[in-house]
């Protein structure tokens, strides 16, 4: 997204809460937020109108909620899928579950700091994800359904390298392209060339999915 503005559409139904993001995100030289919507019946429609880059949801908002809402906005059966990025106070699997089968990137607390609100903004804008460090390694087991070990199966998919499985690994436990680069000595374009290999072999639609099958097969 360099030299890109990054538009925003929030949805939330406290007004107070809506006024926050809003300072927090038009504070960046790379963000600005072009509408926001107290319902996620309102945010849907706004959302088709205007396609923004992100749109940051509430889950719990009257008419539509922000499952649903996610659903219509960037689920499997969307032509042309929003990037959507979930903001809640409830820390509930199943609604982080839902979030992201439903097609969300990205899965914030309320009380997170501004800096990670805004870097899960930028990492949906750029087709990447970002869900709460505190959340992230119980919900990836969650979705995969498992125990932390299992016994070794045969991979429905193409074979990933040795240094595609270390990638594939350290992004499932949680970890950045920044510390994933970090910890296996390569840069930051050498991470990225190898998620998105191991993400086509897995059939995966973004990083939270490639984690999620990671922990389905026993790659994690």
């Amino acid at each position: 997204m360099t030299g890109m503005t990054i538009r925003v559409l929030l949805a939330d139904d406290q007004s107070t809460l809506r006024a926050a993001y809003r300072m927090i995100l038009d504070s960046q030289p790379d963000i600005e937020v072009v509408a926001e919507t107290a319902d996620g019946t309102a945010a849907v429609a706004e959302a088709r109108r205007l396609r923004p880059d992100v749109c940051l949801l509430d889950i719990r908002m009257p008419g539509t909620d922000g499952l649903e809402a996610t659903r219509l906005l960037a689920g499997p059966d969307v032509a042309q899928p929003l990037k959507v990025v979930i903001a809640t106070t409830f820390d509930l699997d199943e609604y982080v579950h839902g979030a992201l089968t439903n097609g969300a990137c990205g899965f914030v607390l309320k009380d997170c700091s501004p800096a990670l609100l805004i870097e899960a903004v930028r990492a949906a804008a750029v087709g990447d994800s970002l869900i709460s460090p505190s959340v992230t390694v119980r919900l990836l087991r969650h979705m995969a359904g498992l125990p932390t070990r299992r016994p070794a199966a045969p991979l429905p998919f193409e074979p990933l390298t040795p240094r595609e499985q270390d990638v594939v690994a350290m992004v499932a436990k949680g970890l950045t392209n920044d510390e994933v680069a970090t910890a296996l000595h390569v840069t930051l374009s050498t991470v990225k060339t190898h998620l998105a290999n191991s993400q086509r072999k897995l059939g995966a639609r973004n990083r939270v999915e490639v984690a999620a099958r990671a922990w389905q097969h026993g790659l994690a």
